[in-house]
């Protein structure tokens, strides 16, 4: 990524990116603060902090790195009060922690795993944006990471599909409750290959296949993802909320 391409839509703007040491996550911290925010970094491991650190700042960037399990609330709070404490306000909340602990169908999911997908992908973007709420500036932005497995919930990953279609809800609810001076948007990636999508995408028949359910036969890139969000936290997008944005190479989501 070219800095003299990409323009400074964040100036001066504070964003929180949680699971963003690596993946679709790091992609999108480094593209906020490639465009001039200064960008909050977790995720559950220290180390994998420290690297993200490390090269977000090789980049230029401004960043903070905090060790954040999304599921606690003691390290949410922390994230935004550490957030707060060092830039004094926070402009773009991203969310992006999920997971996928189990390839079971859904009669089949042991209750506890249902309770981790629920507590993971829909129940701590709910808990963060409460403790970040006083601190969201106005003409402030949440971006909600779903997935296409949300319009479709595929086998083997059918109930993490199930809490990803919660999240194209909760875009609509928050939209509706934090307007007007916050906007809630949604980006629904296609397959991208990262370390969370190994299972799918290593295999090279099941890599093919999704290359052929898209248009442009090519599964997405960290950087397309992040390019999206980019543009639904900026300005750019300032007459846009309560949608979701299907980033996926035109693969069947919806009319």
């Amino acid at each position: 990524m070219e800095k003299t391409k990409i323009e400074k839509r964040f100036q001066g703007k504070v964003a929180i990116v949680t699971a963003s040491t690596q993946g679709i996550g790091f992609g999108i911290a480094e593209r906020l603060g490639l465009e001039g925010a200064s960008v909050v970094v977790s995720s559950r491991k220290q180390k994998n902090v420290d690297e993200a650190v490390e090269k977000l700042r090789e980049k230029g960037i401004e960043v903070l790195g905090l060790a954040c399990h999304v599921s606690n609330a003691q390290h949410r709070k922390n994230l935004i009060d550490k957030a707060v404490e060092k830039y004094g306000k926070i402009d773009v909340i991203v969310s992006n922690a999920a997971a996928n602990p189990s390839v079971d169908s859904i009669l089949e999911t042991q209750e506890s795993v249902l309770d981790k997908l629920w507590e993971i992908n829909v129940k701590a973007s709910i808990l963060l944006l409460k403790d970040a709420a006083p601190h969201l500036t106005k003409g402030s932005s949440v971006v909600f990471i779903s997935s296409i497995a949300g319009y479709h919930p595929q086998v083997g990953m059918a109930m993490y599909g199930v809490t990803k279609t919660a999240l194209l809800g909760l875009t609509k609810a928050l939209a509706a409750e934090m307007a007007p001076n916050t906007r809630v948007n949604c980006v629904a990636p296609g397959f991208v290959p990262t370390h969370f999508a190994d299972f799918i995408t290593k295999d090279k028949a099941t890599r093919n296949r999704i290359e052929e359910q898209t248009l442009l036969n090519r599964l997405g890139t960290t950087n397309d993802m992040a390019a999206a969000t980019a543009f639904l936290a900026s300005d750019d997008a300032s007459y846009i909320t309560g949608e979701t944005l299907v980033v996926a190479g035109g693969m069947p989501s919806r009319l």
